[in-house]
């Protein structure tokens, strides 16, 4: 057997993480996103930087096992119920934003007298987003359970559904339609058949096989069952003619219906990292710095076009299905850029005729442009958001499915106000409605707001970022805001609007993360309550019951750690405790200092011969000689005229101590 191995792949593996490496440390420095990184090691590695690498087979290889496990860990995070009840965002919302875009494409570029076959193809081009970056960004971000990461899931989820058709048509669209009925019918059909398979593996066989491999209780016999499973479902997709990135969807979709969902995540995340960050590598591999710098004019309003273009569109169709006009806004902004599946469709048009070299090269340059910009425009899209949305909110209004007046909030006054409708917001309400205490909800979801209106709930439609539906939940009149949404952004901008508009009122905010109580405090919150820092109190008060410290001592440690704004736990720095703390905390305990006169009994004697500690009760905590402090000096410590001893124990027994001839 050979076991030679091809020393350059290793050399060109060692060059990309010793630059990704560095690259990363820069990125890290500017709190620039990883993704921007690892397409920076792409682009100076490949052709159109520096040509260190010229041979990317190997790479091309990773990145597409990359691709295979982003999706499958995404479907891992998701379920069938999950799918469901996002059916009206994947099947409407992303038809919507696909053939909007195709449509605002190919028009104007026929009307410009470009070839209708090469309008409709570019125009499927650019309907297509990165699913990896999108996801990779909201994941980093925690935003993927937010409206705008669900809804930016549905749509790109639609997408890679639609690349099989699209696919089916190049050879349409190029004039050769003529032998590709029998191929349609074998995918539709294996279509079919994959839909019947993901229900039996998810229902019957998978769970069965994860229980049997776990049986074995082997990391490693697990891993290889959880990764072979992944890879079978995606290599049966590949061969009926869908896509890899679907297939590896499905199996992560099937494996999240099993009680192994968790720990297969744990097992696949290590991989995915890695071999998802030489996707993005790869992508910068393919950018033609020469052609950018022979046509910066022409790329750059390309690219200004092709990100108007999906925003518009992104907004548009979000919006339609009843998504609010801030989260239709960030979503819009999110899947602004071209996307990964779009160079597999380019290169397959190519071959076909539908496009020629100059316009592939320009294809790819924009597509690349448009990712790299994805970080920033996903930031730029929350400041954005509250200057566009309100200037949308007519699509609402005139939307009369989505008219969800209430005849309760004119009349409410001294109520609570609940943003967001989630188990916590569930809990809130159950809890106001027993009290008696008058509350108002304010939800984005439709469907929710529809089903909780069917139940007499006092709830209204809209985003409680806008001022004129804070001020339709009667705000001003209103005793309490409660925010208890996924959306870090949107939760700023409430606390920000809702104390411009009034400042007698008391906001609370539920939040994720702990970086975040400091801001929202300073926008004007009243109470932040961080899960990460309740988690932590919840935590260290069952370890204090262990050690049998008093639950009233407990419970006094929780307020004060609350009351100060969980500043104990923020830092690590351990706060300086006094005599005088320890006088507050156990207040009969006396501190006395005593000089060591001419003549005493103890004069040349060490500690341990005057055993002061089991005579009197009484512990010498320091000793001053000669300008010399000594904390907790040992019992071989020989006593001096003129030392100072520092005493501490009970004012009764120091005196004995103090008065006794024998010391």
């Amino acid at each position: 057997m050979d076991l030679s191995f091809d020393i350059s792949a290793l050399s060109d593996l060692l060059i990309i993480f010793l630059l990704a490496i560095g690259v990363l440390i820069i990125t890290y420095r500017f709190k620039i996103p990883s993704v921007v990184g690892f397409l920076l090691t792409g682009i100076i590695l490949g052709p159109g930087g520096f040509s260190i690498i010229t041979d990317t087979t190997s790479i091309a290889f990773f990145a597409e096992i990359g691709v295979i496990f982003l999706l499958f860990t995404i479907g891992l995070e998701f379920s069938f119920e999950h799918l469901l009840k996002s059916r009206k965002i994947v099947l409407f919302g992303g038809a919507l934003q696909v053939f909007l875009t195709i449509a605002l494409v190919s028009v104007p570029a026929i009307q410009l007298g470009i070839d209708y076959r090469t309008a409709i193809f570019v125009g499927m081009l650019i309907s297509l987003s990165s699913t990896a970056i999108v996801m990779r960004l909201l994941q980093e971000r925690g935003e993927i359970e937010s409206p705008h990461g669900r809804s930016c899931l549905g749509i790109l989820i639609f997408q890679d559904l639609i690349i099989i058709p699209m696919m089916l048509v190049i050879p349409v669209l190029a004039g050769s339609e003529g032998g590709e009925t029998p191929s349609l019918l074998f995918m539709l059909a294996g279509g079919c058949f994959i839909i019947l398979l993901v229900y039996v593996l998810s229902r019957y066989l998978v769970p069965a096989l994860l229980t049997y491999a776990a049986s074995f209780k082997s990391r490693e016999m697990f891993i290889f069952t959880v990764v072979g499973t992944c890879l079978a479902i995606t290599y049966l997709t590949d061969a009926i003619g869908l896509s890899l990135a679907l297939g590896a969807f499905l199996a992560g979709l099937i494996i999240s219906e099993s009680e192994y969902s968790t720990h297969a995540m744990y097992n696949v995340l290590p991989f995915r990292d890695i071999f998802t960050s030489f996707f993005f590598i790869s992508i910068g591999m393919l950018f033609s710095t020469g052609f950018l710098f022979t046509h910066p004019t022409e790329i750059i309003l390309l690219s200004i076009g092709v990100i108007g273009v999906k925003i518009a569109t992104g907004i548009f169709a979000t919006i339609l299905i009843g998504l609010s006009p801030r989260a239709s806004v960030i979503t819009g902004f999110s899947i602004a850029q071209v996307g990964e599946f779009s160079f597999i469709l380019a290169t397959t048009g190519f071959t076909a005729g539908l496009i020629i070299e100059g316009e592939y090269l320009a294809i790819m340059t924009v597509a690349i442009c448009t990712m790299a910009l994805t970080p920033v425009l996903m930031s730029l899209s929350t400041r954005f958001a509250p200057v566009i949305a309100p200037k949308l909110s007519f699509f609402v209004r005139a939307n009369k499915s989505l008219d969800f007046s209430t005849t309760q909030e004119t009349n409410l006054s001294d109520h609570i106000i609940i943003a967001g409708f989630g188990l916590c917001g569930r809990h809130i309400a159950r809890t106001a409605k027993v009290a008696r205490i008058p509350y108002i909800i304010l939800e984005t979801n439709p469907d929710t707001v529809r089903r909780e209106k069917d139940h007499d709930q006092p709830i209204l439609f809209g985003d409680a970022g806008q001022a004129d539906i804070l001020k339709k939940a009667g705000i001003e009149a209103a005793r309490v805001l409660v925010i208890v949404i996924n959306d870090p952004y949107a939760i700023q901008q409430i606390v920000r609007v809702a104390r411009s508009i009034s400042g007698g009122l008391f906001i609370i905010v539920r939040t994720n993360y702990s970086g975040e109580v400091t801001t929202l405090l300073d926008l004007g919150a009243n109470e932040v309550i961080s899960q990460e820092f309740e988690t932590s109190v919840e935590i260290f008060s069952r370890i204090l019951q262990k050690y049998l410290v008093p639950e009233e001592d407990i419970i006094e440690m929780v307020e004060d750690i609350r009351a100060d704004g969980y500043q104990m736990l923020r830092s690590w720095k351990t706060p300086d405790i006094t005599f005088d703390d320890l006088r507050r905390h156990i207040p009969d305990v006396a501190i006395e200092s005593i000089k060591i006169k001419r003549g005493s009994y103890g004069i040349g004697k060490t500690l341990a011969e005057l055993n002061i500690r089991s005579r009197f009760g009484v512990t010498v905590v320091a000793a001053k000689k000669k300008g010399t402090t000594i904390v907790n000096p040992g019992g071989e410590y020989i006593i001096n005229e003129d030392d100072i001893l520092v005493l501490i124990g009970y004012p009764e027994q120091i005196g004995q101590a103090f008065l006794s001839d024998e010391t």
